[in-house]
C-alpha cells in the first residue's frame, strides 16, 4: 500500500543503514521520493525550551543561517503545545507542513517540509514518518554528539555539562497511570540541582535533589548522589533504602551537603512512598486548590546526626497534580512569582507546558538571571492502568 506500512518499514530499514548524523537526510529523502517534498529540516527544541535550532539536510548549510528561533507566540510553538499538524500555503505555490516530532510525550522538535499538494492521506503518512522520526532519533542520539550539539543556543560550561548528563534523557513522559515532565534553569554559575525519574513494571521513581554549592564543585557532588541513588534504586532499595545510600556515600566520599526528595509510587494504588531530606515540601492540586503537602523534614544528605531518615506516604487519587520543586522556584527573585497561583492557572496544561509556563516565570522574575538553580517536576496522576487488551486493571477510584 503506497505510504503504508511497507513503506514506514522502508524508512526505518534505511535510517538503520545510514551514519547516525543522517537522520534528517533518510526522513527526507522518503518524503521527497514519495510526495515530491521540498526543504524538509528538523527543528529541535532546546535545553531550557525557549528556542528553536534548525537542522537542514546534507545537502543544505549545516545550521539555520538565521540562527535559533525564538520560540514564544511562533507557529512551531502552536505545533508543539497543541500536538497537532500544521498546513498553510507557502510563498512559492505549495504548502508548508510542521509536524511534532515526539515520543512519549517528550516534545523533541518539529518536521518541517513544504509539498506541492498534500490531501488528507498524505498528510496522515507525513505525521507517521514524523513519529518514526522522533524514534530514529531517541536510537541514534546514543551514537552521535548531533543531536545533543543541536540542543545548545549558548556556550555549555564544564559545571552545566556535568550536570546536564546528570538528568534523564527525555524531560517528559508519558503512561496510563501517569504524566511527568520537568524542567531545570541553571543558574548563571550552576547551583547542583538535578532530577531524575523511572519506571519498572509496578513503580515508578522520582528525585528531586539540590546539591549545595555553585559551579564545578556543586557538580561533582551532585554525580555523587545521583549515582549512590541510582545504584540503590538499580539493586531494588525502596525510597528509605535510597536516602541511606545516599547519605551514606556523601560521609564517605565528600564534605559536602545536599537536600532531596525521593518518590517512589505504587502504580496500582497510587500509594507514594517517600523521604524528605531537607527539601521544600511539594505543592498539590487537588479539585482546583493548590496546597503545600505537611511532611516531616528530615536533615540533608550529608549532616553528621544520628536521626534516622523517616519513610512517609501520601495517597495519590486521580485528577492529583503533584509539584515537586527545589528552593531556586521559590526564594531570591524567585519569590515574586506567586507560585501556587501559576500552578492553579496552568492546571488544565499538558504538564511539560506547565513547567515551561512555571520556569518562564521565575525566569522573568530574575530578568533571565539566576543565583540558584530553579528545577520543577509536574507528575499528573491518571490512576488507570490498562492491561494488553485496553481494559482497566482495578485502578482506585
Amino acid at each position: 500500500m503506497k505510504g503504508g506500512d511497507v513503506e514506514l518499514g522502508e524508512l526505518l530499514a534505511a535510517a538503520e543503514a545510514a551514519p547516525p548524523g543522517e537522520s534528517v537526510d533518510v526522513v527526507a529523502h522518503d518524503l521527497q521520493k514519495r510526495f515530491g517534498a521540498e526543504r524538509v529540516s528538523f527543528l529541535f527544541v532546546d535545553l531550557v525550551g525557549q528556542r528553536l535550532v534548525r537542522l537542514t539536510t546534507a545537502g543544505d548549510d549545516a545550521a539555520d543561517p538565521d540562527g535559533p528561533i525564538d520560540l514564544q507566540g511562533s507557529v512551531y510553538d502552536r505545533v508543539l503545545r497543541s500536538q497537532r499538524q500544521h498546513v498553510e500555503p507557502d510563498c512559492q505555490g505549495g504548502l508548508r507542513v510542521i509536524t511534532p516530532v515526539t515520543n512519549r510525550g517528550d516534545c523533541i522538535g518539529v518536521l518541517e517540509a513544504t509539498l506541492q499538494s498534500a490531501d488528507d492521506t498524505v498528510l496522515r503518512q507525513v505525521r507517521d514518518a514524523a513519529h518514526a522520526l522522533a524514534y530514529i532519533i531517541v536510537t541514534d542520539r546514543r551514537f552521535t554528539d548531533l543531536y545533543h550539539l543541536g540542543r545548545r543556543t549558548t556556550e555549555t560550561s564544564l559545571a552545566a555539562e556535568i550536570q546536564h548528563q546528570l538528568l534523564p534523557s527525555a524531560p517528559c513522559c508519558e503512561a496510563d497511570q501517569f504524566t511527568l515532565a520537568a524542567g531545570l534553569v541553571p543558574a548563571d554559575d550552576i547551583g547542583g540541582d538535578t532530577y531524575d525519574y523511572t519506571l519498572d513494571r509496578d513503580t515508578l521513581h522520582l528525585s528531586v535533589t539540590d546539591a549545595m554549592g555553585h559551579d564545578t564543585a556543586s557538580a561533582l557532588l551532585a554525580t555523587l548522589l545521583v549515582g549512590a541513588l541510582r545504584r540503590a534504586r538499580r539493586s531494588g532499595c525502596d525510597a528509605l533504602r535510597q536516602a541511606e545510600h545516599a547519605h551514606r556515600a556523601l560521609l564517605s566520599h565528600s564534605r559536602g551537603l545536599a537536600t532531596g526528595q525521593l518518590l517512589c509510587v505504587d502504580l496500582e494504588t497510587g500509594l507514594c512512598e517517600l523521604v524528605n531530606a531537607g527539601h521544600p515540601r511539594p505543592l498539590r492540586l487537588r479539585d482546583g486548590a493548590v496546597e503545600e503537602v505537611e511532611l516531616a523534614v528530615n536533615l540533608p544528605f550529608g549532616v553528621v546526626a544520628p536521626t534516622p531518615y523517616r519513610l512517609q506516604e501520601l495517597q495519590l487519587r486521580p485528577g492529583d497534580r503533584l509539584i515537586l520543586l527545589t528552593d531556586g522556584m521559590q526564594e531570591r527573585g524567585a519569590a515574586a512569582v506567586d507560585l501556587a497561583a501559576l500552578v492553579r492557572d496552568t492546571g488544565a496544561l499538558h504538564p511539560r507546558e506547565a513547567v515551561r509556563s512555571l520556569t518562564g516565570a521565575v525566569l522573568e522574575a530574575c530578568h533571565g538571571s539566576l543565583r540558584d538553580d530553579a528545577t520543577i517536576l509536574i507528575l499528573d496522576w491518571h490512576g488507570e492502568r490498562r492491561g494488553p487488551d485496553g481494559t482497566g486493571q482495578g485502578a482506585q477510584r
